[in-house]
């Protein structure tokens, strides 16, 4: 009875990831391809009598496409920012926007560019660690009124690392670790289950 139950966690670990993100893959395929390619598709198969499956996407991809050309290279970036501050002026735009912004450049930012480098500091008591990422030296100001030399530390909360802890942490106390950004995100959205591999 033990190694039926082993073989039946051992093929669910296996094949539910699988047939999870299938199911999201192709979930969020019909979402895309309907925002745009809905009204388009209906027009060609009222008329022609055929559709374009993934034509939604297709323009999507186009659009987005055309908006980076254009703030890279024809818009302002002072315009950019002043439709970006009347935009989140309505009441329900400035709470959702500015998280889903933040979790937009998360995904699609690299994180070494963000996160220099993993470290563990006493966190939330002496004798406790957490794992953790400097993000840059404090400022000039912090380290006069603290009387240190300080370092921002971002500590993610497991199992999403979107959002954590920003804390200033004295340099001399912080614990350098040969782990990689990479390595350390994994073992975060795990909750400890993935342990990075140190050679």
């Amino acid at each position: 009875m033990k190694r039926v139950r082993k073989y039946i966690i051992t093929g669910s670990l296996i094949v539910l990831p699988i047939v999870i993100s299938v199911f999201l893959f192709l979930w969020l395929f019909k979402f895309l391809d309907g925002i745009l390619g809905r009204y388009i598709n209906n027009y060609l198969m009222n008329n022609y009598g055929y559709a374009i499956p993934g034509l939604g996407i297709i323009l999507a991809f186009v659009l987005i496409f055309f908006v980076g050309f254009s703030v890279t290279h024809l818009v302002n970036k002072k315009v950019l920012l002043f439709f970006e501050n009347w935009f989140i002026r309505f009441p329900v735009i400035k709470q959702i926007y500015p998280a889903v912004k933040q979790i937009v450049h998360f995904l699609f930012t690299d994180p070494k560019a963000n996160f220099r480098k993993t470290v563990l500091v006493e966190f939330p008591r002496k004798g406790i660690y957490s794992i953790g990422f400097v993000t840059n030296n404090s400022c000039a100001h912090f380290n006069e009124k603290a009387g240190r030399e300080m370092v921002n530390i971002f500590l993610p909360i497991a199992p999403s690392p979107l959002s954590g802890y920003l804390i200033f942490v004295p340099k001399d106390e912080i614990i350098a670790v040969d782990i990689s950004v990479e390595d350390a995100l994994k073992m975060i959205i795990s909750g400890g289950l993935l342990n990075p591999s140190i050679s």
